[in-house]
């Protein structure tokens, strides 16, 4: 049988991704690709719309699959007498009447259009298109995580460096009525760089950035101010700079030999994007346009101690590079990384088991914490509504606890040996024994009540000279001493205009702490575990400016393994994180853009300069830049320059450059909008306008821009102008803008709800304003799996690792009453049962004889002897797995007529469905297209 690249109709081209092992097809006029092979036009219009496969068709399914419940027309994989409503659908006709750029490849669900037209859908997967597309599935499975380098890397960056020519932006619209969600398309890379010929100075495919680096929310830039105003969309840079590398990732280059390119005027660092002039001897800053001289040693090879090929120098090929630092850019010498644990011993902490498992995890993860120098300081400080602090003085094995009960003045009781050298500390045991004893030493307390506030106070004092990370753990809400908190969870103001209130800090002393802290160098990550109101608000203020981060285990339970579990794993991997020290941050960019507003964990020290004391991998930043004049350049470069002392020891420099064509042309933006970065920013800046102003207020402010958005789509890209349409039009490439905006609204950070409580809804925010693109995009629209009737492959291992099934779009008319599925949003995990679930699944993934018997709630899987159960446990694992952080979601079993409150937890999950006062995406579609035309909305 010939392969799909074989039998393209005229005008298209196919080219082999050896990332995903499969063809991607390029349309050579316009330059759009697409997965899906292409059809002839012609051949759609005759072929006939199928409710069944034709008599004598071959049966799609593999014939080894395994079958349940014989004699049953349902089997548990999918009935051989009905299509799977999983697998790739085939191309829909096209519609007479209907215009052709508004044909969308791949309807999820029938069309409104075709519904009233009395016609039927084509079956979601025809088994006569499987046979001419045997290769789909799997590759499909082969689709990297979110976030992962370029799938089109080659074919994107030949046109980003210009070889092939700058082509221009053609821009296809979408009518939403039509175009159901299809969340394959989260995976996909960002609209290509169009940069123009001979705008880098190497023909390197890592000039730009990768976008899981830095992205823009629009990848042309408009010209001027009065053009991006007229867009309606938001400018922004979306950044993760210091996101982990797997293995099979390129690295980050790094440039050793501490000679570093900078304009003397701008302070912009050399990069591929500049231009060599005077022969080589001088290079014009592509920012500013200033001539500056090449450094001496630029061209000199200092390991072999010979001249060097200037072109293999990484920094003039590669979009994000790493410099070692020389002396000129150290305040001070580099300091070790410092480790302050304050851990909470009040009965609550002890009783809830968090104690004794903080503690082991410590003991088992001190070979984890970065000491590869042996200067890594660490102490522990206990508190309740006293201080108790551990002396470890250098040869001594046994510690010796000194107790500060004035926790209104907070003193160190000894000047020394309280901050150990961990490697001393190791060696004669001491360290081991106290954490192994601490458990036991409180194990007796009855003391309810929390000096947080002061013990953080000590921990600050402790490592001020210094700087470093403070990790608190704390039960229960602060009630002694600076810092302490009055309960004002109050049911009868959530839901209200009131609620927001609840969400800001309810003591000052967070925040101007928080500032000390940032001033001194020291970050705090909070570990919170009460099963009473904590005041989450109020406590993650700390993190939030000093870049640390939040972690929330409510009803936090040791007793239940996977509490334990859970917990051990998230904090073994901060103590294991490699984490930089003494960060600054700055976003240089072109004459004529200015940096304007700035989201994410950190404190801004001066207008445009972040300060971080500490920076955890995988936190997500944006940046808001202003268009302040006219540019006249072809193209524009943004450059993110991040000085800091690893933990090792080194002071180094990350840059970061990404560069944008310019244009004029309206349609061009439209064209070029990264809807996964424009989801990113407004997720920040809803959670923002809860804090300045209401939930309603973010709500409607986020609503409101996507009208805007929309409004000016249909006014300057459609022939509808500005009277009324049929249509609900979009460009292709934010097709899928709409549901991600749905799921934001329709998250606990923001939802408009009288149900959930404040702690719930604050921590929900934190995330939302730290995590990165790969970790929230999921969060706002998780991912769907049915399990009971996957595709063979999934669920075992392929070059890529384990092959996860396709995604369903988020509504609950993909449950099935005999099926199991699986919803996940990167923080949670639910595992679906269908009521008519046969027994042979329930048997085959729980080891129980019946549905009847098996139990809902937190759980965590057997792995039994049959090859569905290793597959199920397989997902469920690269679920936990694939994307970066430290995350390690619960798994919930839930039955389909099981507990209401875990039942419509998983279902709220489902963003296109209607829950409560909150729309379907039908309804939410078309209360656009009403405000669009100025008929009223949401």
């Amino acid at each position: 049988m010939a392969s799909p690249a074989q039998q393209l109709p005229p005008g298209w081209a196919a080219e082999w991704e050896q990332t995903h092992q499969r063809y991607l097809f390029i349309e050579t006029a316009t330059g759009h690709t697409q997965w899906e092979p292409p059809t002839e036009p012609s051949a759609q219009m005759q072929q006939p719309a199928m409710d069944s496969p034709p008599i004598g068709a071959a049966p799609a399914h593999h014939s080894k699959r395994r079958q349940y419940a014989a004699g049953q027309t349902q089997a548990y994989y999918g009935s051989a007498e009905e299509p799977s409503m999983l697998q790739p659908m085939s191309q829909p006709p096209q519609q007479a009447g209907m215009e052709p750029q508004l044909f969308t490849p791949g309807l999820a669900a029938p069309s409104f259009a075709m519904q009233q037209q009395g016609q039927t859908q084509p079956p979601y997967y025809d088994p006569n298109q499987a046979q001419q597309q045997p290769d789909y599935i799997n590759s499909q499975q082969q689709q990297p995580a979110y976030g992962q380098p370029n799938p089109n890397a080659l074919a994107d960056q030949f046109s980003q460096m210009g070889l092939g020519g700058q082509r221009s932006f053609s821009l296809q619209t979408a009518n939403l009525l039509t175009s159901p969600p299809d969340p394959r398309e989260l995976s996909l890379p960002p609209p290509e760089i169009r940069l123009p010929p001979n705008a880098t100075v190497t023909p390197s495919q890592f000039a730009n950035a990768d976008p899981s680096y830095q992205r823009s929310t629009l990848n042309a830039f408009p010209n001027t101010s009065s053009l991006l105003s007229k867009s309606k969309l938001p400018l922004a840079l979306v950044i993760s700079p210091y996101r982990t590398v797997s293995e099979n990732e390129p690295q980050v280059p790094l440039v050793t030999d501490t000679v570093i390119a900078r304009c003397r005027r701008c302070r912009t660092y050399i990069n591929p994007f500049v231009q060599f002039i005077d022969g080589g001897n001088r290079w014009r800053c592509c920012m500013c346009n200033l001539s500056n001289e090449v450094p001496q040693m630029f061209d000199w090879d200092q390991t072999r101690n010979q001249p060097g090929d200037r072109w293999s120098r990484a920094e003039l090929s590669h979009g994000t590079v790493e410099y070692v630092a020389p002396t000129e850019y150290m305040v001070r010498p580099p300091q070790p990384a410092v480790y302050v644990f304050l851990i909470d011993v009040s009965h609550t902490a002890v009783q809830s088991g968090m104690v004794a498992t903080a503690t082991r995890t410590i003991l088992e993860n001190l070979d984890r914490i970065p000491d590869e120098d042996d200067r890594t300081k660490i102490a522990i400080v206990c508190f309740d509504v006293s201080l108790y602090f551990f002396s470890l003085p250098p040869g001594q094995s046994e510690p010796t606890m000194l107790v500060v009960s004035d926790v209104d003045d907070v003193f160190l009781p000894k000047p020394t040996d309280l901050l150990l050298n961990l490697a001393e500390a190791r060696s004669g045991g001491g360290l081991e024994s106290l954490l192994t004893r601490i458990n036991d030493m409180f194990k007796e307390n009855s003391i309810i009540g929390s000096a947080l506030g002061p013990a953080l106070q000590a921990g600050f004092k402790l490592m001020v000279p210094i700087g470093g990370k403070i990790i608190a753990l704390s039960s229960s809400l602060p009630s002694i001493g600076v810092g302490a908190l009055k309960n004002r969870e109050d049911p009868k103001i959530l839901g209200t205009s009131k609620e927001s209130g609840l969400l800001q800090a309810a003591s000052p002393f967070y925040k101007t702490f928080a500032i000390e802290c940032s001033r001194a160098q020291v970050s705090v990550d909070m570990f919170l575990f009460s099963s009473a109101y904590q005041d989450v608000a109020s406590l993650s203020c700390l993190p939030h400016y000093t870049s640390g981060q939040t972690y929330y285990y409510p009803a936090f339970n040791a007793a239940r393994t996977e509490d334990a579990l859970k917990f051990a794993h998230e904090f073994g991997e901060v103590l294991a994180m490699p984490i930089m020290l003494e960060v600054i941050m700055r976003v240089r960019a072109s004459r004529g853009l200015r940096m304007s507003s700035f989201h994410g964990n950190f404190f801004v020290r001066s207008t445009d300069l972040l300060a971080m004391p500490t920076v955890a991998t995988n936190q997500g930043y944006a940046i808001e830049i202003q268009i302040e004049e006219t540019i006249n350049t072809p193209f524009v470069v943004l450059q993110t320059a991040v000085l800091h002392t690893t933990c090792y020891g080194e002071r180094r420099i990350r840059v970061v450059t990404s560069a944008y064509p310019v244009t004029s042309n309206l349609s061009e933006v439209f064209a070029s909008v990264d809807q996964i970065a424009l989801a990113v920013l407004l997720a920040n800046k809803a959670v923002e306008r809860t804090l300045s102003h209401k939930l309603e207020d973010a709500r409607d402010a986020v609503f409101n821009k996507l009208v805007e958005i929309l409004q000016t789509y249909k006014s300057s890209m459609t022939a509808a102008g500005a009277g009324a349409s049929a249509q609900l039009a979009i460009g292709e490439n934010m097709k899928m803008l709409p549901v991600l905006i749905l799921g934001l609204l329709k998250n606990v950070g923001i939802r408009q709800s009288a149900q959930i409580p404040p702690d719930i809804r604050a921590y929900s925010q934190a995330l939302l304003t730290s995590l990165p693109a790969q970790l929230l995009i999921p969060y706002i629209y998780p991912s769907f799996y049915s399990l009971h009737n996957m595709p063979p492959e999934a669920g075992t291992v392929g070059p890529d690792g384990v092959i996860m099934p396709p995604p369903l779009p988020l509504t609950s008319e993909r449950l099935e009453r005999h099926g199991l599925f699986l919803i996940e949003d990167g923080q949670t995990i639910f595992l679906w049962v269908g009521r008519d679930a046969v027994p042979q699944l329930i048997m085959d993934v729980f080891n129980l004889p019946s549905y009847d018997v098996l139990r809902g709630g937190k759980t965590t899987l057997p792995v039994l002897e049959n090859s569905f159960s290793q597959r199920v446990n397989a997902i469920v694992q690269k679920t936990r797995e694939m994307r970066r952080g430290v995350y390690y979601p619960h798994l919930y079993i839930v039955k389909e007529d099981g507990e209401p409150p875990l039942r419509l937890w998983a279902l709220s999950a489902l963003v296109q469905d209607r829950a409560d006062v909150l729309p379907s995406y039908q309804q939410f579609i078309s209360s656009l297209k009403e405000k669009v035309n100025g008929n009223g909305g949401y």
